[in-house]
């Protein structure tokens, strides 16, 4: 495997780790702060992360292309943090983080639109095998809960899709590093969520203990360090393997919330958690095994 994109499956693996657990704790901040006011905070402290990364190692402040990164921002930070964060209000914190991680079935249709990155067969029974997973495990036969909640996490894993399908665009023309395009589009993205929050009728922040902690964790880690892993990830990985591997981030904070918020899966969900597992097995297979045969497009090759 190429050292780079061996770099970028052990960046999976600390991404995976800071995002489940993070779902904990963004539906631990909604005690202490609104939604969308929560949201541009830990936005734009974020961006102030990476943007001190980027001035540390002496990297230039030289934006990458203005409307691409603009249009990346506004999908992968201000649409799909807000909505889900929304989703948060009154979803629990598993079945708001599977849901908006319907991602990766958007993001392998809008590759294939957009970067001629055809899926395989067996890509498509991964999918399908997901796909099965994921209906156990929200058991519509039940009802979702709140409706409003499930198409708020919905869409909001179709403009994170749309975000990871134009960042794998923007790196496949070369010439823009991960960490200035995260800095860049965060920072157009948290524009947008500041003018949303503005526009929202939301009460005042609790500057608590533990909503210090909480807002550190956000701006330091989930909102800087991890979006810059995703970049890195998006831009070494091909979008299907990397849009389907991160199922994996749902599935721990699944448990999480069970462990934590007592939001214990029945047998049904259970179920679904195993097929989902099952799907990411497929998929990291057919990842290993094919990189042989002709690649499905240039946007499908390690960099």
């Amino acid at each position: 495997m190429p050292r780079p994109a061996s770099r970028a499956w052990l960046a999976l693996v600390v991404l995976a780790l800071i995002w489940s657990y993070n779902w904990i704790v963004m539906k631990q901040a909604m005690a202490h702060a609104g939604p969308f006011s929560f949201s541009a905070l830990r936005y734009t402290l974020g961006t102030g992360v990476l943007f001190a990364l980027l001035a540390a190692r002496g990297e230039r402040l030289r934006p990458p292309p203005l409307l691409q990164t603009a249009l990346i921002g506004l999908a992968q930070t201000t649409g799909f943090q807000a909505l889900v964060q929304w989703a948060l209000v009154d979803g629990g914190a598993g079945k708001t983080a599977l849901l908006a991680y319907t991602m990766p079935f958007w993001a392998v249709l809008l590759a294939w639109w957009l970067l001629a990155d055809r899926p395989a067969g067996r890509h498509w029974a991964g999918i399908a095998i997901a796909a099965a997973g994921l209906l156990l495990v929200l058991e519509p036969w039940h009802g979702v809960g709140s409706v409003r909640s499930a198409w708020l996490a919905v869409g909001g894993g179709l403009f994170w899709a749309i975000g990871v399908v134009l960042s794998k665009r923007l790196f496949a023309r070369g010439g823009v590093g991960a960490l200035s395009l995260t800095a860049w589009q965060m920072a157009f993205g948290s524009a947008g969520l500041i003018v949303i929050a503005l526009l929202a009728d939301e009460h005042t922040f609790d500057w608590s203990g533990r909503f210090v902690a909480i807002l550190t964790y956000n701006a330091v880690l989930a909102s800087g360090l991890a979006w810059l892993l995703w970049s890195y990830i998006v831009e070494h990985l091909p979008t299907r393997v990397a849009g389907m591997t991160s199922l994996v981030i749902p599935v721990l904070g699944i448990g999480f919330a069970w462990w934590l918020l007592g939001e214990r899966p029945d047998a049904a969900e259970s179920a679904g958690i195993v097929l989902i597992c099952l799907a990411l097995l497929v998929i990291n297979r057919r990842a290993g095994t094919t990189r042989a045969s002709p690649p499905a497009g240039p946007a499908d090759q390690p960099r």
